[in-house]
């Protein structure tokens, strides 16, 4: 059998698509009679556009269309002209909608006009190769690209066996999306590693896939839906992925001399700490919570299997969270390899001192610990389990190690007043010399998220959020069942409250780069705290005696009185009112947050490695505004 594995925009340039390496070594293991091809969409879609426009267009611009404007749906937009047939479709409806928001969409119709000539040109590409079987996989805004090559290739070749999967196929988004394009054959909603070689035996075979779980197919004219298995695939199933086509084309494409290539890797599946507490605005991981991880051991043999194959050191890991057994096993594999690693992982944020210290050892640049906020009662309303003092403290101790901490602040949650964000947007300032949050956002309601799956909880009101009345005709029933975001009345702060915020983080991420407060230990055991924070004055401030022994237990976070106890432990002797009134103190100069129920200091040990924000031109990858190396 002859199958084709195909990844559309807008899939991010820099990287392979995981799950095309992933499928590619799934099959080369299981039916090594199958002669397997890839067709990196995503790719030729940027090197097309180069071509076309003469290089007006170019890969950051793809970035900027697909990526950045994934809550507008310029990506899907683009082709939604080719998927319907007409070129006209949606234009009206995305004017206004710019207009409504605001957003340029310049780049977006500058594209729109060569999506069907790509189309026309891929399905030609494709059919060459006379394929048996074409798989797509779809994440984010690759459903319409997907769908308007998937149709173009059926209207050709109508006897072609279209599958599509990837997480946009999750659940109930499956089944919608196989009963309303006929072209598509089958839907593999969830996990594929056991259920696409299982199609294609029933393909082999000519007998129907009745038995293939969570699978989507067509019973004559009716579209069935087989019941989701609850079986999750096991970590030793969990293959090591091939990229070496998708490396020949990057390499023998004019789109490599715009980005900075980097590899992806799976150590885990599903969330730890989402099996207990499910973050309620959280919609990742969709049917499969359930957290699996392949031994540390093994992943740092992909690492080093894919490293020196590729020569890539830039190392991007897709877990959702961390698997805490790999700081006892595969970061201090990583750590002693002799790697310059630069690698990507999201974490929780209450990591120890010891824990960020080996991320930075082990070569980790960049980490996405999920803080979301720093106020205490906001954070319980999120089921997040950590503090606000807690999430300041990580900040600091990421810019202690020079490590990019990437988060945004998150607002909107139901039962949050302003009291619950004033006490904080004050301090902000402080705050300036730390890691800035990418933005003050309010919450969309994601499906799979607790908010979706309980109304109760504040969002009863939704529909399909207002981006794909843009992006698909079909009526808002089905749309109801085939996307993941959805449009709510806004719940929590707004008014003064919500705009206050939102200048406090502006100003912040205006005033990081040129901002330090740092501490340093004086010969006689005095500490010296040296602010040259934007918009503080600049001077030094000496701390001595229980001052300078409250500030080193306070770079761990302490209520008062914990504090209290710890100096008096120590021979100290500052009354419970005195140390109560020199910690408001500190809060006012801007040198300890505060959260209502515990402190923590704000100066640096170190002084972090700055750069100015970096992009590659392709406009992807992450933010660098701090650098190790």
């Amino acid at each position: 059998m002859r199958v084709h594995l195909v990844t559309m925009p807008w899939q991010p340039l820099d990287l392979p698509s995981l799950q095309i390496g992933l499928l590619h070594s799934l099959l080369t293991r299981t039916r090594p009679s199958d002669e397997i091809h890839e067709f990196h969409g995503s790719l030729r879609w940027a090197q097309f556009l180069l071509e076309r426009t003469d290089g007006l267009l170019r890969p950051a611009d793809h970035a900027e269309v697909g990526s950045d404007s994934i809550f507008d749906g310029l990506g899907d937009w683009v082709f939604s002209g080719v998927l319907y047939a007409d070129p006209d479709w949606g234009v009206a409806r995305l004017r206004a909608y710019a207009e409504r928001r605001g957003i340029p969409v310049d780049k977006a119709h500058a594209m729109r006009v060569h999506a069907a000539d790509f189309i026309n040109r891929s399905a030609a590409e494709i059919l060459e190769e006379d394929p048996d079987v074409v798989g797509f996989t779809s994440t984010f805004m690759q459903n319409v690209s997907s769908l308007a090559l998937a149709a173009e290739l059926k209207r050709r070749r109508p006897s072609l066996t279209v599958v599509f999967g990837g997480s946009n196929c999750d659940g109930p988004m499956g089944h919608a999306l196989h009963r309303n394009h006929p072209f598509v054959d089958h839907v593999v909603r969830g996990e594929g590693e056991y259920a696409f070689p299982a199609l294609l035996a029933h393909l082999d075979a000519g007998t129907p896939p009745v038995d293939v779980p969570g699978l989507c197919w067509w019973d004559g004219g009716s579209s069935r839906a087989n019941e989701e298995s609850r079986r999750t695939v096991a970590p030793r199933d969990i293959g090591s992925p091939d990229y070496d086509i998708w490396q020949a084309e990057l390499d023998a494409s004019p789109v490599a001399e715009y980005v900075r290539p980097k590899l992806v890797v799976e150590g885990a599946r599903g969330c730890w700490w989402g099996e207990k507490h499910h973050c309620t605005f959280c919609g990742l991981n969709g049917s499969a919570m359930a957290f699996r991880a392949k031994p540390g051991e093994q992943l740092w043999a992909e690492v080093d299997r894919l490293v020196r194959r590729h020569r890539i050191l830039d190392i991007v890991t897709v877990d959702n969270i961390i698997d805490m057994a790999y700081f006892t096993d595969f970061l201090p594999l990583a750590a002693d390899s002799g790697w310059d690693l630069l690698m990507h992982y999201e974490v929780k944020s209450n990591l120890t001192t010891d824990q960020l210290a080996l991320l930075a050892r082990s070569g980790a640049v960049h980490i996405q610990p999920g803080i979301e906020s720093l106020g205490n009662r906001v954070l319980d309303l999120m089921d997040k389990g950590v503090t606000g003092s807690r999430n300041v403290r990580t900040l600091r101790e990421c810019a202690d190690r020079s490590l990019t901490c990437t988060w945004n602040y998150l607002y909107g949650f139901p039962g949050e007043t302003a009291d619950d964000y004033d006490p904080v947007v004050d301090q902000l300032p402080a705050l300036v010399h730390l890691q800035p949050p990418g933005g003050a956002f309010r919450i969309q309601l994601e499906r799979f998220s607790p908010h979706f799956a309980d109304p109760a909880l504040g969002f009863a009101e939704r529909s399909p959020a207002e981006m794909y009345d843009h992006v698909y005709d079909l009526p808002e029933e089905e749309l109801a069942d085939l996307v993941y975001l959805f449009d709510t009345p806004p719940r929590g702060i707004g008014g003064e409250t919500e705009q206050r915020l939102a200048r406090a983080v502006e100003a912040w991420r205006a005033g990081h780069a040129g901002s330090t407060l740092l501490m340093e230990s004086g010969a006689d055991g005095d500490l010296l705290v040296h602010d040259r924070r934007h918009g503080w004055p600049k001077r030094t401030h000496r701390r001595s005696g229980w001052e300078a022994a409250a500030f080193r237990h306070l770079e761990h976070g302490r209520s008062g009185p914990a504090l209290h106890r710890l100096l008096t432990e120590e021979g100290h002797t500052p009354t419970p009112e005195r140390l109560t009134r020199w910690l408001g103190e500190q809060v006012s100069l801007g040198l300890l947050f505060f959260d209502r129920r515990s402190y923590v200091s704000l100066p640096l040990r170190n002084a972090p490695v700055r750069a100015a924000a970096v992009t590659d031109d392709a406009g992807a990858g992450v933010d660098i505004e701090v650098v190790a190396r």
